[in-house]
């Protein structure tokens, strides 16, 4: 149709064969576009989709790992609180064990040190009474033979009067 006879609206729609040309390209175009463009757009989106899958397969075996060792380092650390309770409960106990053994020891040296320092007072004061009753005697024996004017030489009369000298100092001592 000429320019001229047309009119209104039909002077904005394409001819026929201009649509039916236009469609058969756009066939193309699109069987070429679906046949070879689309397999690859496809294949790096796969691609890019198992990766993605893969990553978060890694993430979730990696936090679970994570959450196995964090429960596993916490089960160590609550051994360990209990074993270190353990020990320290442990030491005290042996602490105490040996402080009493200590003491008990410390008691029975100090007691057996006492008994010896007690006997050797009593050896020594006996042995001093002995010393000092030989010298009371020899100067009671020559106190007596001067006032007497003689000599006392009879051992048992000597003996006896020592006897009693010392008798009557020891009740004197005693009152």
């Amino acid at each position: 149709m000429p320019l001229a006879e047309k009119s209104g609206i039909s002077l904005f729609l394409p001819e026929t064969y201009d649509i039916v040309w236009s469609l058969v390209i756009l066939v193309v175009i699109a069987v070429c576009f679906y046949k070879y463009v689309m397999p690859k757009f496809q294949a790096v989106f796969d691609a890019r989709a198992a990766k993605i899958e893969g990553r978060m397969a890694q993430a979730e075996k990696a936090q679970k790992d994570a959450d196995e060792a964090k429960k596993k380092y916490e089960d160590q650390l609550s051994q360990a609180r209990v074993e270190a309770s353990k020990i320290r409960d442990d030491a005290r106990a042996e602490a105490s064990h040996i402080i009493a053994d200590a003491r008990s020891r410390a008691e029975s040296d100090a007691a057996q040190i006492t008994e010896n320092a007690q006997r050797s007072i009593e050896s020594q004061q006996k042995q001093a009474l002995v010393s000092l009753k030989g010298e009371v005697g020899t100067l009671a024996t020559a106190l007596a033979g001067k006032i007497l004017g003689s000599e006392l030489s009879s051992s048992a009369t000597q003996t006896q009067m020592l006897d009693k000298m010392i008798d009557e100092m020891d009740a004197d001592s005693n009152k």
